[in-house]
């Protein structure tokens, strides 16, 4: 069979699709990416290599380390910085995927003569009569991470096997069990992987090369100041913890003005919004759209959102109006929102430019 390098976290997905591969006849090699490491030497969540070096070990296939953290700096950890300075909520996953773990993994496929690769990402690759590649959700819908995958590029995708698609988190855990994998009662990781406390606050202000913006005002949609605020790298849009308001009504994030250091602050009400504009849009199972031309699909506008029904239009060669049937509650400008078909196959996605 062919050969496939498999990457390695170290946790029990990427060991149960290692392990798939192999009695399913590939030729198969781990391969960990160290991405980041922090101040006390720690590996982050996503490349922890005694984990991995064992389960390659128990499995009984050859494993190697490929260090790209310079890479990881300058593509995931300093624009995430970057876009909570201009007051966006950013999707570091989602570059990551495709700019680090997609591209270094191909890198690694070339050198070792490699014909795929291979992660433990719960989606199914789906190869379309058009010649076209997309990702499809996985049959197991609280861990499906299409959202996480549609930036991919068409050879990355081409190139890809994705063994855990049709399976559970408890069929990946009792098979990790059945086979002895060091790591089959290991908990998931609900965290950015280089944001190890789950504070990314605190990583910022750590790692910032340049001056954070302080203090400020929190205003209404009117400009009244209604108190101060800490900073705008402390609030996302649907915040509703941590303010430290008192108005008589439940106050959320609605809006945040890096130009004058302000936090707007509305109802729930005013976080719904029935259109939203993308940029930096990629397709996966079309091509793309002629500007003027619209689409229906479900889109979904962060992780652990329902997609919800819209017509999507491109206005310009890179901006697409996405118009949903039913207001959906904070777009928040930085995340993603991704295009599903009604096979649940993704169309493609973009990044959230406003919410208004």
């Amino acid at each position: 069979m062919a050969k496939v390098i498999v990457g390695m976290s170290g946790g029990v997905d990427s060991a149960v699709a290692a392990y798939l591969l192999k009695v399913a006849g590939y030729d198969v090699i781990g391969v960990t990416l160290r991405t980041w490491v922090s101040s006390t030497g720690k590996d982050s969540r996503c490349c922890e290599i005694d984990d991995a070096r064992r389960i390659a070990w128990h499995l009984d296939i050859p494993y190697h380390v490929i260090s790209c953290r310079t890479e990881f700096r300058e593509m995931i950890t300093d624009p995430f910085i970057q876009e909570y300075l201009q007051g966006r909520t950013p999707n570091p996953c989602v570059i990551c995927n495709q700019k680090i773990k997609w591209e270094k993994m191909m890198e690694a496929a070339g050198v070792m003569q490699a014909e795929y690769i291979a992660t433990g990402h719960y989606a199914s690759i789906v190869s379309l009569e058009s010649g076209r590649y997309t990702v499809q959700k996985s049959l197991y819908a609280p861990k499906d991470q299409t959202y996480m995958l549609y930036r991919l590029t068409q050879e990355q995708l081409r190139r890809t096997i994705l063994p855990l698609g049709k399976l559970s988190k408890d069929e990946v855990r009792k098979i990790a069990e059945r086979v002895g994998l060091p790591v089959a009662a290991k908990p998931d990781s609900q965290e950015i992987c280089f944001v190890t406390d789950g504070d990314y606050v605190d990583y910022i202000e750590q790692n910032a090369e340049q001056e954070i913006p302080g203090e400020g005002f929190f205003v209404d949609t009117d400009g009244n100041r209604l108190g101060r605020h800490r900073g705008i790298i402390h609030y996302t849009v649907g915040q509703r913890k941590g303010l430290g308001l008192a108005l008589g009504y439940p106050a959320y994030v609605k809006e945040i003005r890096t130009d004058t250091n302000e936090v707007v602050i509305g109802t729930e009400e005013e976080l719904y919004r029935s259109r939203i504009y993308c940029d930096q849009l990629n397709y996966l199972s079309i091509a793309g759209l002629q500007t003027g031309e619209r689409i229906r699909a479900n889109v979904k506008i962060r992780y652990h959102h329902a997609a919800a029904p819209a017509w999507i239009t491109l206005t310009e060669p890179d901006l697409a109006a996405v118009d949903f049937d039913s207001p959906v509650r904070a777009a928040a400008p930085g995340q993603s929102a991704v295009f599903y078909d009604g096979q649940d196959c993704v169309i493609g996605g973009g990044v959230i430019k406003n919410n208004s």
